[in-house]
């Protein structure tokens, strides 16, 4: 970031195991992380696969397929019924349904499966329609460009969590702030995914960053613009104003990189804004997934259905 202060660090990242967003900010470059979409001849899922269930949706512990063809029943089943549930979704003021928590849960877990198992993910992937296919190569190598900079911690480590503001709240602020200062709505959401699950995680980091969108706080005096650096709102125009002065909109990579020196860190923000842009549905997915942290003793879910 050259002379300015250090804006980020790795550890916040190191704290939660997010999957967690690509560009598709005006004209960036494209990500880093290649993508070859799936072919449209894909062999077709078994009949039961390709209808949205309107049985219960799943437990927040349901079994996560081992098999890459059940994986993948699994993830067309589960993202076409999530994505009904989020049309039927409103308004989007307010908690959102339960049978969207637990369907974009199960989601979630299935996306961090195959991030972690890339040989299976690869077969399941192939069995994909083209467009889910993407989705998912998007998502998974979002999730290991992250996990790469996670660092496990002791089990007894406190975190601090809360509920996260309304969906449709934080895209008001998100779309305010693009229209000031020309920052894609969509990157903005995806950083906020990224650093705090939309403000789910109220800890500071190990290395003092702070807030919603995470800022040092020499950093927030130079850009909070007199805010309250936990407030939400403040806390995204302080981020669009940040990336703005650093490169964005014209180089998001450069912008993003000066957010966190860490490439993974930038494709993985790029990877999931491209969703976002691809589907709006997206958005309010990612809203719905949960924190992750990684301890020595294995991975614990913070937040969501159950806790």
């Amino acid at each position: 970031m050259e002379a300015r202060p250090k804006h980020r660090t790795r550890t916040t990242l190191a704290t939660m195991a997010l999957l967690v967003c690509a560009p598709a900010c005006g004209t960036p470059a494209a990500p880093a992380v290649s993508e070859t979409p799936a072919s449209s001849t894909a062999p077709p899922l078994p009949p039961a696969a390709t209808t949205a269930s309107a049985a219960k949706p799943p437990a927040p512990e349901a079994p996560i397929p081992e098999d890459a063809g059940e994986l993948a029943q699994t993830l067309q089943r589960t993202t076409k019924a999530l994505h009904a549930a989020i049309d039927a979704w409103t308004p989007k003021d307010g908690d959102p349904p339960e049978n969207v928590e637990l369907l974009a849960l199960h989601q979630q877990r299935a996306y961090r499966h195959a991030a972690r198992h890339p040989k299976v993910a690869a077969r399941a992937f192939a069995r994909l329609p083209s467009g889910l296919a993407a989705q998912a190569k998007d998502n998974t190598a979002a999730i290991r460009e992250l996990l790469a900079l996670a660092r496990p911690i002791k089990p007894s480590a406190v975190f601090k969590v809360q509920p996260a503001r309304p969906a449709a709240e934080l895209m008001k602020h998100f779309k305010k702030a693009e229209r000031r200062f020309g920052v894609e709505w969509e990157v903005l959401a995806a950083v906020m995914f990224a650093e705090t699950k939309f403000g789910r995680v109220k800890s500071d980091s190990h290395a003092g960053a702070q807030g919603p969108m995470q800022f040092m706080p020499a950093t927030w005096k130079a850009y909070g613009m007199g805010g309250d650096i936990q407030d939400p709102r403040d806390a995204i125009m302080a981020a669009a104003n940040y990336l703005r002065a650093t490169g964005a909109p014209r180089d998001y990579q450069r912008a993003l990189h000066a957010y966190n020196p860490s490439q993974a860190y930038v494709d993985a923000i790029l990877l999931h804004a491209r969703q976002i842009k691809r589907d709006v549905r997206n958005y309010y997915v990612y809203y719905n997934w949960q924190v992750f942290v990684l301890t020595t003793a294995g991975e614990r879910r913070l937040t969501g259905p159950g806790k």
